[in-house]
């Protein structure tokens, strides 16, 4: 494969996601974050591997910045901390550790996000219980079809491929987005 087939099929799959996520999904899910954070409800975020690494930088743009001066936002990423991951993990399972941390920080009314390119981390849907139990919104960042996350999420945003690269790369756009809309809304 060369540099140019890649762009090529990397471009074919970010229209592809234009088409079939939509203006509307991605707004809704926003509008329901800025909902959580303006009534001063955290806005939790996990994902693993590749996912966990794109959670830390959700975060770091909305408790940092993005493209406005403005204050932190609430934002927790519940990838980022090794001991909580590996204490329950060892303890219990690595299945809860995210809802574990659900349990924690969440609350009735918050928004959580996870991502997954298969969308069925088991941990991340354990996570999507526990928040639902709790009364939260929950945003799915998923490939093609959201996995075992679909049914469990109130926005689900799915990349329409297979391709974990790919969709990673979507993730990106869709997230980058996301911060940017919450940034501007919240600073309106």
């Amino acid at each position: 494969m060369t540099l140019s087939d890649y762009l090529a099929e990397s471009a074919a799959v970010l229209e592809a996601a234009r088409a079939a996520i939509g203006q509307e999904v991605v707004d809704r899910a926003a509008d329901s974050v800025c909902q959580a954070l303006s009534q001063g409800k955290p806005f939790l975020i996990c994902g693993n591997g590749g996912s966990a690494a794109d959670a830390m930088h959700i975060t770091g743009e909305l408790v940092g910045r993005f493209l406005k001066e403005r204050r932190a936002y609430r934002a927790i990423c519940l990838s980022s901390n090794p001991a909580v991951l590996t204490a329950w993990a060892n303890d219990y399972s690595y299945d809860e550790v995210f809802a574990r941390q659900v349990e924690a920080y969440g609350e009735p009314g918050a928004a959580i996000l996870g991502i997954s390119t298969s969308g069925n981390s088991k941990n991340v849907v354990a996570a999507f219980v526990e928040a639902h139990r709790m009364g939260m919104t929950v945003i799915a960042m998923t490939g093609e079809g959201g996995g075992a996350m679909a049914p469990l999420a109130d926005h689900l945003l799915a990349v329409p491929s297979r391709s974990t690269p790919l969709i990673q790369q979507v993730h990106l756009c869709l997230y980058h987005y996301l911060c940017a809309t919450i940034e501007c809304r919240m600073s309106a």
